[in-house]
């Protein structure tokens, strides 16, 4: 219940439109009271006596105009619910994605993208439900059974109370339908996201799938989970068949009661034709709303177990200094230090006490193994996890303290694998710099040797690169990534392979433009090829978490280690020219 009260807090931003569909509420059930009322007078006092024909007229014009103001007032109350719900539903979907946008990277290593997409798409989509019927059903339904069960005792207690007898026995129904079918809820919600999980996976990975050939193994997962979805779905329909035709049958029992006790009166004396008739009429708006909480019901629970699922991400640890924290100046000499730095990532230790510094200036080359920890230290500097050890300072300035927008204003990273998103070659730059110009924009591609094959794009700058630049060449794509961080023109550079995915030709071309940018900034490389690291400042190895070695390239050589072990293994290299055009695909 508590996620259901979570959701209905949201309204407390609109009191005017909520003051607005009470209203309206009040004013309808006021309305629908008139035609059973009409109803009674005429048979009552205007058929038996002629006298009185004359006001026959009149009295059809009272109902009619009941019906009117019902009616008017109900397409008001849902054009304002309506209103009211899709502010809310803005707020939620608003709400979640910025706290999305502040989780930690920990949190989404172990997410699945396809299920966090399901709570934001599908289950945001379901609390909806809960917003349009809770309010739009629930209170006027709420308000008709009050009102109406109020009048059917002014009418006759004793008819009456025979009337409501099935009541109690509907709440019943509807505890015990609530509280045994939450799990059955909340497993059809769970089996849903799984679904869209794997389908995720599946279409993104769809190149891997038919190069392997495995379409029909993959269709025969696709089943299983869908299968899944389909008995989960169905465990909640038997239940639901049982508790509606039950629900049904108690209410149906509330008017054979009527009929019993109501016409026992009229051939006793006891109640006129008249008041049995409207009597009748009213039962029927009795029961109506009762049936609608019924089937609300249903919708609540729906509602709740996606709620559950919204607010688990909404209720989930930030990552530290997210909003807050303090600022780094808007000019910064960018002398880094990590300090005895240590790092766990899921009960795996990464790094064991790292020692490293760069000044003001500096190139800083990382080499070491694979899974020597290498990322991990650009990924610490970066934030996006947290030390469980030692400290790294920018100008002296622990980063731990510091605000991450403020932190990584000064960054620019390049990672070895370039992401671009599904927009234009444009968007993709702007995100490094907003309101770059496009003489900026230029200049950038020129740099990253990107601004000849734009040039010769459709629609050059306004080019779509397709979902994750599936348009481009991997070269491409590593180029305009550069862009956005010549762009940038960040203090700090931090580059894992950024020349991993272009060939040897390119490669010098954009290590000229990296070198040009590097000049009296500092940066942090990471890569296997000697051409991008012989010029560094300072060389650190990595093996398994630990600084093992530290020195320029001549230095390191000259010692016969570790550094010069890897080169006689040719992990460090120059790569054989290459004579042929990573062409787009």
């Amino acid at each position: 219940m508590q996620s259901i009260l979570r959701v209905f807090a949201y309204l407390r931003h609109y009191p005017g439109l909520a003051t607005a569909q009470l209203l309206c509420a009040i004013g309808m059930t006021a309305a629908i009271l008139v035609f059973p009322n009409a109803t009674r007078h005429v048979i009552n006092e205007i058929i038996p006596n002629p006298q009185r024909h004359g006001d026959f007229p009149l009295w059809i014009g009272v109902a009619l105009f009941g019906f009117l103001v019902k009616d008017g007032l109900n397409s008001l109350r849902i054009f304002i619910n309506n209103t009211f719900e899709q502010k809310v539903i803005f707020d939620i979907r608003s709400d979640l994605y910025e706290k999305i946008q502040r989780l930690p990277l920990s949190w989404f290593d172990t997410r699945r993208t396809g299920d966090i997409m399901t709570r934001v798409v599908e289950d945001v989509t379901n609390m909806e439900r809960v917003l349009i019927d809770g309010i739009e059903q629930g209170l006027v339904a709420a308000l008709q059974v009050l009102s109406v069960g109020g009048f059917l005792f002014y009418l006759n207690p004793a008819v009456a109370a025979w009337a409501t007898l099935p009541v109690p026995f509907l709440a019943l129904g509807a505890w015990i339908y609530s509280t045994r079918g939450r799990d059955r809820y909340r497993n059809q919600r769970e089996a849903s996201s799984d679904l869209n999980a794997l389908l995720h996976d599946n279409i993104s990975g769809v190149r891997q799938i038919k190069a392997y050939a495995a379409e029909a193994d993959e269709h025969a997962r696709f089943n299983r989970f869908s299968n899944a979805l389909r008995h989960s779905t169905l465990r909640m329909m038997r239940w639901w068949a049982v508790y509606s035709p039950g629900m049904s049958f108690l209410r149906m029992s509330g008017y054979v009661l009527v009929l019993a006790c109501g016409g026992q009166a009229v051939m006793d004396g006891r109640l006129k034709i008249g008041d049995f008739a409207g009597f009748l009429l009213f039962l029927s708006l009795f029961y109506e709303p009762i049936d609608r909480l019924n089937s609300l019901n249903q919708m609540l629970l729906s509602g709740r177990a996606a709620a559950d699922r919204v607010f688990r991400i909404l209720d989930a640890v930030e990552e530290p200094n997210a909003r807050h924290g303090k600022l780094l100046p808007a000019h910064i000499r960018g002398a880094v230090r990590f300090d005895k730095v240590s790092f766990t990532y899921q009960e795996q230790p990464t790094l064991h006490g790292v020692t490293l510094e760069a000044q003001p200036g500096q190139t800083i080359a990382l080499v070491g193994a694979t899974g020597a920890g290498k990322t991990t230290v650009l990924s610490l500097l970066a934030r996006f996890y947290e030390i469980q050890a030692g400290t790294i300072t920018i100008d002296g300035q622990d980063i731990a303290e510091l605000a991450k927008c403020s932190l990584r204003e000064h960054l620019a990273y390049v990672t070895q694998e370039p992401f671009l998103f599904n927009g234009t070659v444009r968007e993709n730059l702007l995100l490094s710099k907003r309101d770059a110009s496009e003489t900026e924009l230029w200049a950038a591609l020129t740099a990253a040797h990107a601004a000849e094959f734009v040039s010769k794009l459709p629609r050059q700058l306004d080019t779509n690169v397709g979902e994750r630049g599936v348009k481009l060449s991997g070269g491409e794509k590593q180029r305009l990534s550069i862009a956005r961080a010549l762009l940038k023109n960040a203090p700090i550079l931090l580059l894992d392979e950024a020349t991993a995915s272009v060939d040897s030709e390119t490669e010098r071309q954009i290590q000229d433009a990296l070198d040009r940018l590097m000049e009296n900034r500092t940066a942090l490389v990471i890569a296997h090829r000697l051409s991008t690291i012989q010029n560094a400042d300072c060389i650190y190895v990595l093996d398994h978490g630990t600084v093992i070695e530290q020195g320029t390239h001549t230095d390191l050589l000259a010692r016969g280690a570790k550094y010069a072990e890897l080169c006689r293994k040719s992990f460090l290299q120059e790569p054989e020219p290459s004579h042929g055009h990573d062409a787009a695909l």
